[in-house]
């Protein structure tokens, strides 16, 4: 009977076991889900986990934020050619790993390692061999390799060469860059415009010189940006509304600066600095009337394109270098002697070595020249005779002048770092050192400044390289840049008096400046010699000067004003003055010649003849009294010197490119600055000997030309 009871409380046992773990189960399975529906009733309400919002998240996954880039503003020449522009460059880089195959089937990496070395070689600055080497590395399983700066900074139209050989596994990453197209010109005064990284990894072009760096403001764009809602797969859901901002282009800035006579310029600075490898040399072509500057440039100067040479220097030396002028600051002394009335041109003074206390002025020829006039003085740069003329106005008066010529004075060129310049005036031999130009530091922009006194009847005007500042957005003129005098030093009388005396320099058969007479234009000019200071005296040697000249054509009424100074040079056998006239007598002659050219034209702009054909485009051209010189043997242009839209000039000479091979043209009457362009076009190695027009020519004329040949000229004055 136990038995019985005891096995049936054993058979109820497992029954009421399986509801315990049942009840408790059930009981866990309700928890967790009150924990699912309270988690998700939390969600949905607070729209939060971990504290980050999932609605926000959720929008920006599937929105996509594009930055619309804001072009930096172009800098353009007086005739609206670009100085400076926005480009894009490329880097090349080229994949290795051949499991990158697209969906097609199609191969994305290098199949013809053979193939891509030489047209690497042909359209870079790098040998197939090396191409080669760096297509085979030895380390494995490398996904892409680089070729260092020869696959930077590719051009467009390189790009395009190379893709147009279907290259497999070739790419290209596209990078923000700044196009200086003109190589060498104007280079630190135009400055540069680099990329820069912010940090939030943003590139973007800023100024770092001249004025790139002046007008970086102004001429940095406003990017803008839109938002576009997309689905998981990358496509913008339909119906769905954009947001966006335009991007604001930065201004354009428009200088005065003369394309043809600026390539002249630094051609001629580059043949010189190439003879005599001076330390520094400054050239300033300038308005006589007006102050705005039409070339300029200085050695050591830099390729803005490829910045070959800027290692050398960073200054701009027109306004950040202030030096002792020399001779060139008689001008001043004897504009300032006429002017107070003390100055009798014929007196007579001893010649040779002057003696102030216990100092001696000396002449540059120390035996003098006897006792002469001070006309005959200031022809032949005789400091004593200036040192006399100093102590006659008395040192309170010179100094007032050289107040009111605004030396030891910003000229507010509005141009980075520029120098206002010092003075040694305490004893007397120092106010009369400031009478020959020692003692007495000034810059590039303040000679130009006090030369328009002379040159402009007596009207002081401040030298300026803007005329406008344009906003592209809406193409008016934000800030207009027009002449602007800055005092009245002189009288008129005394400015042409001066000028005469100028002319005496050269035209007098004791003057020394007989180098810089020009065929059909009386010159006015003065020449300087000028010690370097060591900064506790002067420099001894023949090499040891700063050689200078100040001209003004025509010298009754001066159109333009050049100032060129070359220091420290190596002459040799050669002179400073048959040099620096060198430079001067081609650009002002070319000068005068534009200016007569400009009378003679109407406001005539260049057309866009891309894509014509070449016989209709020369028709066209010849009919706006333009010379057309057609390159190739295409039938179509695809290429012109002259951009469209600008102004053109009374026989201008306008190269069209076509396809085929190019031979060389007939240069014989051409220009240098003619002939300058043609070598920079097809690449040419120029070598120029003389002054004028073309009457020599190395390549023959019909002769194939391929880039990098060597081109020899003989250039001559018409008479």
């Amino acid at each position: 009977m136990k038995d019985s009871q005891k096995r049936q409380t054993m058979n109820k046992q497992p029954s009421r076991n399986r509801k315990s773990v049942g009840r408790f189960l059930f009981y866990i399975f309700i928890g967790v889900f009150i924990l699912i529906v309270g988690r998700f009733s939390y969600i949905s309400i607070g729209k939060k986990v971990q504290n980050v919002n999932l609605s926000r998240q959720a929008q920006k996954m599937y929105t996509a934020n594009e930055t619309l880039k804001a072009k930096r503003g172009t800098i353009y020449d007086a005739n609206g050619q670009a100085i400076a522009e926005d480009t894009s460059v490329y880097s090349i880089y080229v994949v290795l790993d051949k499991r990158q195959v697209s969906t097609s089937g199609q191969k994305l990496y290098a199949t013809n390692k053979e193939k891509i070395a030489t047209v690497l070689a042909k359209n870079l600055p790098i040998s197939r061999k090396k191409v080669l080497k760096i297509l085979n590395p030895s380390k494995k399983n490398t996904f892409q390799v680089e070729f260092g700066t020869a696959g930077q900074n590719i051009s467009l139209m390189t790009k395009q060469k190379i893709q147009a050989a279907h290259l497999s596994g070739v790419n290209f990453v596209q990078q923000e860059a700044r196009l200086y197209p003109n190589g060498v010109f104007a280079s630190h005064l135009i400055g540069l415009a680099q990329s820069t990284t912010n940090k939030s990894g943003t590139t973007k072009l800023t100024g770092t010189m001249g004025i790139e760096q002046a007008f970086n403001q102004q001429l940095t764009g406003t990017n803008g940006s839109q938002k576009i809602k997309k689905d998981m797969y990358g496509y913008q859901l339909p119906g769905t509304k954009q947001k966006y901002k335009k991007a604001k282009n930065g201004d354009n800035v428009y200088t005065t600066l003369d394309t043809r006579l600026q390539t002249l310029l630094e051609t001629e600075m580059s043949s010189v600095q190439s003879q005599v490898h001076a330390k520094s040399m400054n050239a300033v072509l300038m308005n006589a009337k007006t102050g705005a500057i039409l070339a300029a440039t200085q050695r050591p100067t830099f390729n803005a394109s490829t910045k070959s040479g800027l290692s050398q220097i960073w200054r701009d030396t027109l306004v950040q270098d202030a030096y002792e002028p020399g001779s060139t600051m008689k001008i001043f002394t004897l504009a300032s002697s006429i002017n107070s009335g003390n100055y009798n041109g014929n007196a007579m003074y001893q010649s040779g070595k002057y003696r102030i206390g216990t100092q001696t002025v000396p002449d540059w020829n120390t035996s003098g020249w006897g006792t002469i006039t001070y006309n005959k003085g200031f022809a032949l740069s005789s400091n004593v005779a200036m040192a006399h003329l100093e102590q006659q106005m008395g040192a309170k008066t010179w100094r007032k002048y050289i107040n009111r010529f605004r030396f030891l004075k910003s000229t507010k060129s509005g141009l980075p770092g520029e120098l206002t310049g010092s003075i040694a005036f305490e004893r007397p031999i120092e106010q009369a050192d400031t009478a020959f130009g020692q003692g007495i530091q000034v810059t590039v922009f303040q000679m130009l400044q006090a030369l328009t006194s002379v040159s402009n009847n007596g009207t002081m005007m401040k030298p300026y390289v803007i005329s406008k500042v344009v906003d592209p957005n809406t193409n008016k003129t934000v800030k207009k840049y027009s002449p602007t005098e800055v005092g009245k030093p002189i009288s008129a009388t005394t400015a042409k008096k001066v000028r005469q005396h100028m002319e005496d320099v050269v035209y007098k058969s004791y003057g020394i400046g007989s180098d810089y007479k020009m065929a059909g234009e009386r010159v006015a000019v003065k020449t300087g010699t000028a010690q370097i200071s060591n900064g506790s005296g002067y420099l001894n040697g023949d090499n040891n000067y700063l050689y200078s000249v100040a001209a003004m054509v025509p010298a009754s009424h001066p159109k333009y004003v050049m100032y060129i100074t070359m220091k420290q040079p190596t002459l040799g056998s050669k002179t400073a003055t048959k040099l620096l006239a060198s430079i001067m007598k081609p650009v002002m002659a070319r000068a005068l010649q534009e200016d007569t050219q400009t009378k003679q034209t109407t406001s005539t702009k260049m057309p866009s003849v891309v894509g014509q054909s070449a016989t209709s485009a020369t028709t066209k051209l010849t009919k706006a009294n333009t010379q057309v010189t057609t390159l190739g043997t295409g039938s179509k242009v695809t290429r012109q010197s002259v951009a469209a839209g600008t102004t053109l000039y009374y026989d201008e000479r306008v190269f069209l490119t076509t396809s085929g091979a190019v031979s060389m043209p007939s240069l014989t009457g051409w220009s240098k600055g003619d002939v300058v362009k043609l070598a920079q076009l097809e690449g040419l190695k120029l070598t120029v000997s003389g002054d004028g027009y073309v009457t020599k020519q190395s390549i023959k004329t019909g002769t194939t030309l391929s880039a990098n040949d060597t081109l020899t000229v003989t250039l001559k004055q018409n008479k």
